[in-house]
């Protein structure tokens, strides 16, 4: 038996065909998972600032946590595998949007911290929530995917908290409570996905290739 035969690639059957999964794919999910726990461990961090701290100066360190928290989130939402296009493509003009719209009012909110003037000005939500209908896209994609008890709560949680506070339906404590659900639940996820298999965040690579093809036809 040769050495190459050896080191020969598993062979998976998928719905459309057999494929192999390469290095490549691999590295692509690892990066994922590494951009889920920076954006998790970044949200953690200025979530349990803004709930523990009596220091008002804490305040300015939001603003950098929140760039690493989107930056991140950003990288996991190039790199995740979702069978659907069009979707993954949503997600990440999603992100984009939330992204733009975070610069824009930290540039016009100069007298204030990014966090201050969006929790003062809810209204800001229209532009910098799509970040965070971008997060729980990924949040449900997790959750059909793999029944995570964390990623459903989270699906609700999230829109929950934001549209309460847009509304201004929510106490100020019902507030904190959502939110420091959120840090720790956010955390749970992403220290669950370093000890899954890698397998599982490719997915069906057949069902990719049928899917290009299928585009391909038409156009």
């Amino acid at each position: 038996m040769t050495t190459q035969t050896l080191s020969a690639p598993e062979v998976y059957q998928g719905q459309f065909g057999e494929f192999t999964i390469t290095q490549s794919d691999r590295t692509g999910v690892i990066i994922y998972r590494a951009g889920l726990m920076v954006a998790a461990l970044s949200f953690a961090i200025g979530s349990a600032l803004v709930l523990f701290s009596n220091n008002p100066n804490v305040v300015t360190a939001l603003t950098p946590l929140y760039a690493c928290f989107s930056l991140a989130l950003g990288v996991s939402l190039f790199t995740i595998h979702i069978y659907m296009a069009v979707l993954h493509r949503a997600l990440q003009v999603f992100w984009a949007i939330g992204s733009i719209a975070a610069v824009l009012v930290a540039l016009f909110s100069s007298n204030e911290a990014l966090a201050v003037t969006v929790y003062n000005h809810p209204i800001t939500l229209f532009g910098i929530g799509f970040t965070f209908v971008a997060l729980t896209g990924i949040y449900f994609k997790e959750a059909f995917c793999f029944n995570r008890l964390e990623t459903k709560v989270l699906t609700l949680t999230v829109p929950l908290l934001l549209l309460g506070h847009l509304v201004n339906i929510l106490p100020t404590q019902w507030e904190q409570i959502l939110l420091g659900v959120w840090a720790i639940l956010f955390l749970v996820f992403a220290l669950r996905k370093t000890v899954q298999v890698i397998p599982a965040d490719i997915g069906d690579k057949s069902v990719f290739a049928y899917l290009k093809e299928q585009g391909s036809a038409k156009v």
